[in-house]
């Protein structure tokens, strides 16, 4: 191992969700306004990841009042909280830059479902009938 890597690994954040391209995000960012700090919810549909490492960074674009608004966020950059991720966008390209030629509905991505859980193999649904009991002998006249 490096030293790079090994002075890196301090200042990765273990708890970012995985995410890809496609994917309709939230990203909560610390906003500081003079002594103020507050958090502001950036919503958007990722275009682009970048790098690698404490270098990695991804773009997030969104629609504004109709103007296309993009922001790159650093991805173990201590002002972003978290990221939510929305929804899961179908696409087969590693950059959306198409999507800034298009307007409105133009801009949805299909969504992928995610596949439901399989049920764990345990008893039987329905509980087994109860058996009949035996009746209890009765002396016989023979003995």
């Amino acid at each position: 191992m490096s030293r790079i890597s090994r002075i890196e690994e301090g200042f990765t954040r273990p708890e970012i969700p995985r995410f890809n391209v496609g994917d309709t995000v939230d990203v909560h960012v610390l906003i500081k306004e003079g002594e103020k700090e507050r958090v502001q919810v950036f919503n958007g549909t990722v275009i682009r990841k970048k790098g690698g490492g404490l270098g990695a960074t991804y773009t997030v674009r969104r629609i504004v009042q109709g103007q296309g608004v993009e922001r790159t966020f650093p991805l173990h950059s201590p002002s972003v909280q978290k990221v939510d991720v929305m929804r899961r966008g179908k696409v087969r390209r590693a950059r959306l830059y198409f999507l800034r030629d298009r307007t409105g509905k133009a801009t949805r991505l299909k969504e992928i479902i995610a596949p439901r859980k399989k049920k764990a193999k345990g008893p039987a649904r329905r509980p087994a009938a109860p058996q009949p009991e035996a009746a209890p002998e009765t002396p016989t006249a023979e003995e």
